[in-house]
């Protein structure tokens, strides 16, 4: 039986597919170890979003072969996608798989143990053997992966959708993705039943451009009927979701403000399994800057989605991505984004210095800012998400709400249970005098009655 060692780089549609390629292996028998152990194979699920993240795939590549010089490295994903030349030669790497491929990884290394074991055929050192890669932006098919588990017991994050229209100036995600793919809802609606057959309560809702469901490889509607946009199409998957017995708690991962009409949010209103907890990307509060990024929207009209928002449901979490520093933005134009924040008041955002991405429109850019003012002006917004962060969670102290409790987690030396409640708000509860077994995966009623630490309510239930 040969080990297999797993590891992931990126975002959540990264991390369910890696979950899925394990349960692959696991099912022909492979054993899995940790990823700081000595393996026979090791899988490295790759990014490329960044230029950082470029440099962390190959470390991790690196530092797979470097426990094991005798294992077999593979390159899975983003990261191969977009770099294929550099791939090929690249010493560390025994094998590569790009996107839309990884339902075969099992069948790709059978085939390449097949190949390396046989007396008749010795693999030269680089061939486009070892590679396999295809054009992804002529890829018109979702490809269909299942998952059964994942790591965490309470929460399960669906992938429905892949690829991105957008361009957005600073992105290389398109060419590393692909076009606009959506999954069958059928294929959704399966999956999400046999995950609450198994126990899992919560499904989280991703995709590399979530807001596109239902649209095709040519950004046409799937929607036959005529006079609605593809918004409908994720209205309706996530009718049928609430539909599934079970599943009592349904988030959605990142979505264009464009999305949030009131027809919509009303309809999501109206189901009571769906989270009041969103992350509307916005990525300046600079029009101007909007415009240099591509991004398909105003400031106003990013407003009156939150406002939206914020009239259908009470108090609802909403959460937002901003990038500093990107090239070209004037003290003027970071003083409109500081303004327009504390306008909005986000729960959280996540704040990021632009990173220049070799391939995109913004990579040439004038006015590239150093990496000074970039830090400089993120931390201007990191304190001010601290601030904003801790006023919503303020709100709830002394009311009640229910929670989802997850794990065991240790804050300032003492031991905790801690869940969320439906709107993402942390709670932590004694774990002295109660079972965590009985209480984990389930959901309780319970009185927040102050902070824990910066991020977490204390509560009692």
């Amino acid at each position: 039986m040969k080990s297999v060692a797993l590891h992931n780089l990126g975002c959540k549609v990264n991390s369910y597919e890696l979950d899925v390629m394990q349960q692959y292996l696991q099912k022909k028998g492979y054993k899995i170890v940790n990823f700081n152990q000595k393996a026979d194979i090791y899988i490295i699920n790759t990014c490329t979003v960044t230029n950082i993240a470029d440099r962390k795939s190959r470390q991790m590549l690196h530092r797979a072969k470097k426990q094991n010089p005798d294992a077999i490295v593979v390159a899975v994903g983003c990261y191969v996608q977009t770099n294929e030349a550099e791939i090929e030669k690249d010493d560390c790497i025994d094998l590569a798989i790009g996107n839309n491929r990884k339902n075969e990884l099992v069948e790709i290394i059978e085939a390449y143990l097949d190949k390396r074991q046989s007396a008749e055929k010795q693999l030269p050192d680089k061939t486009m053997e070892h590679t396999s890669v295809i054009d992804i932006n002529a890829e018109k098919e979702y490809e269909e992966m299942q998952l059964v588990h994942t790591a965490e017991h309470t929460r399960a994050y669906i992938k429905i959708q892949d690829g991105c229209n957008q361009f957005c100036s600073y992105c290389v995600i398109p060419f590393a993705r692909g076009r606009v793919r959506s999954r069958k809802p059928e294929q959704v609606e399966e999956e999400v039943r046999r995950l609450a057959e198994t126990g899992y309560h919560e499904i989280v809702l991703t995709g590399i451009h979530l807001s596109s469901y239902g649209l095709d490889f040519h950004g046409e509607s799937y929607n036959t009927t005529g006079g609605q946009g593809n918004e409908q199409e994720l209205l309706r998957l996530i009718e049928r979701i609430h539909a599934v017995d079970g599943i009592t708690r349904i988030r959605l991962g990142s979505l264009e403000p464009r999305v949030i009409t009131e027809a919509f949010a009303g309809a999501l209103a109206a189901l009571p399994k769906v989270c009041p907890h969103f992350h509307l990307s916005l990525q300046s509060g600079c029009d101007s800057v909007l415009k240099r990024m591509n991004r398909r929207y105003t400031t106003e009209e990013f407003a009156r989605s939150v406002e939206i928002l914020r009239c259908v449901y009470e108090h609802p979490a909403i959460t937002t991505d901003v990038i500093t520093g990107f090239p070209g933005e004037t003290e003027e134009e970071f003083a409109q984004t500081v303004s327009y924040l504390e306008k909005i008041r986000f729960f959280e955002m996540h704040v990021f210095p632009y990173s220049r991405r070799e391939g995109t429109v913004a990579a040439n850019m004038p006015g590239q800012l150093t990496e000074k003012e970039k830090k400089q002006r993120s931390s201007v917004l990191l304190a001010m998400t601290a601030r904003h962060s801790k006023e919503y969670r303020e709100y709830y102290i002394g009311k009640e709400q229910e929670v989802l409790f997850e794990q065991c987690h240790e804050i300032e030396g003492r031991q905790y249970l801690t869940g969320h409640t439906r709107n993402y708000v942390r709670v932590a509860i004694p774990a002295e005098g109660i079972d965590p077994a009985e209480m984990t995966n389930q959901e309780r009623i319970c009185r927040l009655t102050g902070f824990a630490d910066e991020e977490t309510l204390l509560g009692t239930c």
